[in-house]
């Protein structure tokens, strides 16, 4: 499998899986939801049954509870239907919001507004019989109060009485109010119905059960007087249930799984198209087409990746040629030598050339510049393999110049070339001596080829810091700016360098190529500083020891 189509399974994968697993999620709660608001909780029931016998008790009765009811659907989202107990609808909460009334579900709850008598936890308060009689008395005069306060339009709040039972008050007292009181009490009679006394006696001689009979007691004697009971119905047998949107999630779901693969389509285009540019370029460099290259769009990782390739080509093809030119220059290097030897040795077998002591020395010193040429090719490619071997010793840069000097004396006196030294103080290195002889001797030559008779060459010897350095400084021709980038190069020769005569013609053109790589290799530069008609200083590098 490519690996484009690995990358749009792995997302297409990633993405359908999440997808999925978010719209079961979704579908999941909105059931749950949906659950929880189509039925009445334990504790809406509780409470709507609460809230409407506390609107019969503060109210005396149940006129206006329509608008309660209304109040309670919007705060809890339940449709509710308040009945008669023989079935008489009191009010409902779709007639109030204006739609047609819907069929009921499930049982019927009850709500009773007679409240219950406990025994009154305060100091001084009656007990017993004595208590559930008065409490009677109150809760009867309360009704009226209670209705009283409310047709004239005074709000009523329950309060924790004396006595054991929800007492209506009035929230603003005011002369009505006080007026409500009077005509409350006025309107109850103040006999005491002596069959309920005897029952709550009776009640009192019940040492465990006596609590519960005086509560039936007393529930007995106020029903007379408290508001009806009522049922209420929360819900709707027609409510039906909302459809979950499934069609809707799962369309959703495609679409992100479609766009996720389409992304993954994409970014998977967007990388594999360069690097299906890259393996192509690559495949026509790997068949010798070194101009191939690609192209660098943007600032990312793939745009570095194609300047990387490019780069490689370009140095591939600077080799390329660095090595096709070296062929040719050793070709030709190695030619015009080999055509002399084969014309010297074709007319002395012919008998055209007499074989004087002269000609042999010629014909030898031709034969000497070519095994030079291949020694030096040699050495070369060893030192830029890294398999050159050097044995590094601890030396003086001083005495190393001085050795220097006394090998090329002989040469540079037969020149007509004032060979010197400068330099003070100890200047060590490690680094292998015959090695920096090589690079040295090969400067000494350089510079006597380029310095006429009565010029100077002077080797020196400085120190800056932890590195030390040696120059071979001359007053020759020196070299054409233009040559100086070129002057490293494999089998380049500048053309004064060679306008000497043929005493100092015989390099091979690799000395400074040599003698750069074998700096290189024990960790220092080689720099030239040169001006036509005055001279050319090198500079040699190298670490302190």
């Amino acid at each position: 499998m490519s690996f484009r189509l690995r990358v749009v399974a792995l997302i297409m994968f990633i993405a359908v899986t999440a997808t999925a697993a978010t719209a079961w999620l979704t579908l999941q709660q909105a059931s749950r939801e949906f659950d929880r608001t189509a039925s009445a909780s334990a504790e809406q029931q509780a409470l709507i049954t609460a809230e409407l016998a506390d609107f019969a008790r503060g109210h005396g009765g149940w006129d206006g509870v329509a608008d309660r009811v209304r109040e309670l659907s919007l705060q809890t989202g339940q449709r509710i239907q308040v009945t008669t107990v023989s079935g008489t609808v009191v009010a409902d909460s779709d007639l109030l919001s204006g739609t047609a009334a819907r069929g009921v579900t499930g049982p019927a709850l009850l709500v009773d507004p007679r409240p219950t008598w406990q025994p009154s936890p305060k100091y001084g308060a009656p007990t017993g019989a004595k208590a559930v009689l008065l409490a009677s008395f109150e809760y009867r005069v309360g009704l009226r109060l209670a209705a009283c306060l409310t047709g004239a339009g005074i709000g009523v709040r329950l309060t924790g009485g004396d006595l054991g039972i929800p007492t209506p008050q009035p929230v603003v007292y005011s002369a009505q109010s006080k007026a409500c009181e009077v005509a409350a009490r006025a309107q109850v009679p103040g006999e005491i119905d002596r069959a309920f006394e005897a029952e709550l006696r009776a009640c009192q001689g019940q040492a465990v059960q006596a609590l519960p009979c005086l509560q039936d007691a007393f529930s007995r004697a106020v029903g007379a007087y408290a508001p009806a009971q009522m049922r209420v119905h929360l819900g709707a047998a027609e409510q039906p249930r909302p459809p979950l949107p499934v069609r809707s999630v799962v369309l959703t779901a495609a679409v992100v799984a479609l766009t996720a693969v389409g992304a993954s389509w994409l970014l998977s285009r967007r990388v594999l198209r360069p690097i299906g540019a890259l393996t192509a370029a690559s495949a026509r460099v790997g068949e010798g087409k070194l101009t191939e290259r690609v192209p660098v769009r943007g600032h990312d990782e793939l745009a570095g990746l194609a300047r990387s390739f490019n780069r490689m080509a370009d140095s591939l093809q600077r080799s390329e040629e660095l090595q096709r030119r070296m062929i040719s220059d050793v070709a030709h290097e190695l030619r015009t030598p080999l055509a002399n030897l084969r014309g010297y040795l074709e007319a002395l077998k012919d008998g055209v050339l007499p074989p004087t002591p002269e000609l042999f020395d010629s014909l030898h010193d031709e034969a000497v510049l070519q095994q030079r040429i291949v020694d030096d090719l040699q050495d070369l490619a060893l030192a830029e393999a890294g398999v050159l071997t050097y044995q590094k010793t601890p030396l003086d840069l001083g005495e190393l110049i001085a050795t220097c000097r006394t090998a090329h004396a002989a040469l540079a006196s037969a020149a007509g070339v004032a060979l010197t030294t400068e330099g003070t103080g100890h200047r060590r290195v490690l680094a292998d001596p015959d090695r920096l002889r090589q690079v040295i001797g090969n400067l000494i030559r350089n510079a006597l080829a380029a310095t006429a008779a009565g010029g100077s060459i002077t080797l020196t010897v400085t120190g800056d810091g932890d590195r030390h350095a040696v120059q071979v400084a001359d007053t020759g021709s020196g070299i054409a700016e233009a040559d100086l980038p070129h002057l490293f190069d494999r089998l380049w020769r500048a053309d004064r360098a060679r306008g000497r005569g043929e005493r100092y013609t015989t390099g091979s053109g690799l000395g400074l190529a040599i003698a750069r790589q074998i700096i290189a290799d024990h960790g220092g530069t080689v720099d030239v500083v040169s001006v036509l008609g005055v001279g050319t200083t090198f500079t040699i590098r190298l670490p302190a020891a």
